[in-house]
């Protein structure tokens, strides 16, 4: 036997002891259950309400989107200059031709002026929305509305900046105020906002994964020493493909299922692709078609 051959069967050795040495000591933790996420059937939520029926984060779309039969909303949320929580997606408000700005710059009556139905055009090609006094929407009054939904918020502000550092405080004592902790997720594409959140909630919301966390698991999804992975998320939002990486696989499913995690995709507006990722093990659509994933789950029934 060379010497090379020697070396090689020896490091694979000592790879296979490691690996039987870590499965012998690790004790994944399923997240513990979490009210919101007590669901048999797949379920649809309506990204910003609905999006290609009405316009986005407007009561119009929400009150569509529930009158379709959704089982909860999909939203982000913004930190106006006064310090109000708003349903809001961008970092900057451009929805009329009479105005744009920042909407950390703004106050809640500045933002109320805003048209948002103004470049909103429905599936039949017209400006149906143009001047119906479709305006911003708190997040408090979303909450109050709905109080049978499930939403997923997603905060957005950046946690460098002033209102991303007082979003996470100023959501957990809305949240705890209307007594709504078993009914919301929140989640964000930092890592850092959702950890900041749950210093406040102490494990008493459920979260979702950020951009670090999905990176994470699916590395050790990938690798030898999935056993190793411990969750710090209830729920992963996360879209079909992350660079050249596949996260539909229903191996990866299954893997965050056996840790009780379920899995919500978006944004999913063809119904195909409802099907397949429902076939695959998806506990959650996110879709701005509501009307065509609510078909497709009450054809399960």
């Amino acid at each position: 036997m060379g010497k090379k051959t020697k070396i090689g069967l020896a490091a694979a050795a000592v790879g296979a002891a490691a690996w039987a040495g870590s499965k012998a000591l690790a004790n994944p933790q399923q997240r513990p259950a979490k009210e919101v996420l007590n669901y048999e059937r797949p379920i649809v939520l309506a990204h910003r309400g609905g999006s290609k029926l009405a316009p986005e984060n407007t009561m119009a779309a929400f009150n569509r989107s529930a009158d379709l039969g959704v089982h909860g909303f999909e939203i982000d949320i913004r930190m106006t200059n006064d310090e109000e929580i708003l349903v809001f997606h961008d970092e900057f408000i451009d929805r009329t031709t009479d105005g744009a700005g920042r909407v950390a710059d703004m106050s809640l009556d500045q933002l109320k002026a805003f048209d948002l139905g103004y470049h909103f055009i429905d599936t039949d090609g017209n400006h149906s929305y143009r001047g119906k006094n479709e305006r911003v929407v708190l997040l408090r009054e979303l909450i109050e509305k709905f109080p049978q939904m499930f939403i997923n918020i997603d905060i957005k502000d950046d946690p460098a900046t002033y209102e991303g550092s007082l979003v996470p405080s100023k959501l957990w004592r809305l949240i705890d105020s209307l007594g709504a902790q078993d009914r919301v997720v929140v989640t964000s594409f930092f890592d850092e906002q959702i950890d900041r959140f749950n210093l406040y909630a102490q494990n008493r919301v459920a979260i979702g994964a950020g951009e670090n966390e999905v990176r994470k698991a699916y590395t050790a999804y990938n690798s030898q020493f999935g056993h190793l992975y411990q969750p710090r998320a209830d729920v992963f939002q996360i879209p079909v493909k992350s660079s050249v990486f596949r996260l539909d696989s229903p191996r990866f499913i299954a893997f965050l299922e056996s840790l009780n995690i379920p899995v919500h995709y978006w944004v999913i507006d063809e119904q195909d692709a409802m099907r397949d990722l429902i076939g695959a093990g998806a506990k959650g659509i996110i879709t701005g078609r509501p009307d065509l994933a609510v078909e497709i789950i009450s054809d399960m029934e």
